[in-house]
């Protein structure tokens, strides 16, 4: 006779793991193992509440209106954010959250025996032990990106997760908009409208004001032995650890890792070699690049790609983008909402018609009007390509997909969008880069740098 399981048991055990690694939904049903109830609530703990625990703390509340996942626990060492997080959750009793407030997140896990799952939302050189112990404590986790600041971390993460057989999300979140799923399925995998991709461009650049040191509220100072204890010199690296080597990765780390993880997953491939530039021109007391423009080249079966990314922290001119250019098309996409597809004018209208009519895409000026003929253009030019808008639309905030990706693999109904070892082979691109601007030579990859 088979042994029963309750809600608790079966959200907390690796039964339960959807990324099809370990056991799957359908094995699950095979063994006439019982699916959590959709009433049946998720407890999740929050360490670090800081800017992105607070995103991730708001997308869950948004969440926990139509589903049931409640967040019962915040850790965090710098008393406003843990206040301000803790007051929040109380705030929505309603949905099931409460506020206990956690320094030290070994207390929190120790006390806590009701949590389902954590997100980690702490600086990058912590998020190795944050994320082992509670995956330790048989917690599931879903961990911001970059996983780590060292591929020794990024290694034990996905190492525990097997270890304990359970879950571990890493937030590159553009995994799961449904405007960069529909582009790679629809645009890219399906309809082929970009033909043979050659060359990526992306950038983020940010404005000077953006990226200014953070300060605090006068007397809201950790003591110094307090910092030191978690790692820190002073306050203002503690506000500021982004900048600083050991504990962040700089910007091209810390915003690039979010695009080039694109370039990764549309190309379905590893890049060969990456050479940078980039330099302290401009913030110079910080030690991480203020810019960094990057090459990478990428070997596909249908032949070379080569992709540059530029991260700037001076100028906010063209925002934040990713364009994929193939010979026959180039997707021009960001997550702020910019999202069109261009046909090369070469290539027949009528080829289009199809996914036009299946509201793939639709063209933005109608149909192909003959030439002005008062317009002559330069022999070295090409004629400006037809734009068509993609026929999808993201209505959520930017990092609930995600996370409802993470609770639906909970349940054991759906399988992860960005698992740990795909944040690894993440973490493996862009890390590079950094080493990349500091040798100032070329890096290669082999194929074994991306396994663990």
């Amino acid at each position: 006779m088979k042994r029963s399981i309750n809600r608790r048991d079966f959200l907390r055990s690796g039964a339960a793991v959807g990324t099809g690694m370990l056991i799957s939904p359908a094995l699950l049903a095979v063994e006439n193992q019982p699916s959590p109830k959709s009433k049946d609530p998720i407890h999740v703990g929050l360490i670090g509440a800081g800017a992105q625990g607070q995103v991730l703390m708001d997308a869950v509340i948004k969440i926990s209106k139509d589903r049931p996942v409640c967040l019962r626990a915040v850790c965090d060492i710098w008393e406003p954010n843990r206040t301000r997080v803790a007051r929040t959750h109380n705030a929505y009793k309603a949905y099931g959250h409460s506020g206990a407030a956690y320094v030290d997140y070994r207390e929190m896990l120790e006390t806590e025996k009701d949590l389902d799952a954590v997100l980690v939302a702490t600086p990058d050189f912590w998020r190795a032990d944050h994320a082992t112990a509670c995956l330790k404590k048989g917690l599931h986790v879903y961990c911001e990106k970059e996983m780590s600041n060292t591929l020794e971390g990024a290694r034990r993460m996905v190492e525990t997760a097997r270890a304990a057989g359970k879950l571990l999300q890493i937030g590159h979140q553009r995994r799961s908009n449904p405007r960069y799923r529909f582009c790679y399925d629809k645009l890219i995998q399906q309809a082929k409208l970009l033909g043979r991709i050659t060359t990526i461009n992306g950038q983020w650049n940010r404005a000077r004001s953006a990226c200014e040191d953070l300060g605090w509220p006068e007397g809201s100072e950790l003591p110094e032995a307090t910092l030191n204890q978690y790692g820190f010199a002073s306050m203002p690296q503690f506000r500021n650890w982004r900048w600083y080597k050991g504990l962040g990765g700089g910007p091209v780390v810390d915003l690039g890792s979010h695009q080039i993880d694109i370039y990764n997953w549309f190309l379905q491939a590893r890049p060969s070699s990456v050479i940078a530039s980039g330099g302290i021109d401009y913030w110079t007391a910080h030690q991480w690049y203020d810019n960094v423009i990057a090459v990478y080249e990428y070997s596909t079966p249908a032949g070379a790609v080569r992709a540059t990314y530029q991260t700037l922290t001076t100028n906010s001119n063209g925002g934040y983008f990713e364009q994929f250019m193939g010979d026959e098309g180039t997707l021009d996409i960001s997550e702020s909402g910019r999202g069109a597809v261009y046909r090369e004018a070469w290539v027949q209208e009528t080829k289009w018609y199809p996914w036009e009519d299946r509201r793939l895409v639709k063209r933005e000026a109608g149909l192909d009007q003959r030439p002005d003929t008062k317009s002559v253009l330069d022999v070295r030019s090409s004629p400006k390509p037809p734009k068509y808008n993609m026929l999808v639309e993201m209505n959520k905030p930017f990092h609930q997909p995600h996370l409802e990706n993470f609770f639906g693999a909970i349940r054991g109904h759906e399988p992860l969008n960005c698992p740990a070892e795909v944040g690894y082979e993440t973490a493996v691109t862009v890390l590079k880069v950094n080493e990349a601007v500091e040798t100032g030579r070329k890096m290669e990859f082999k194929p074994e740098d991306f396994v663990v």
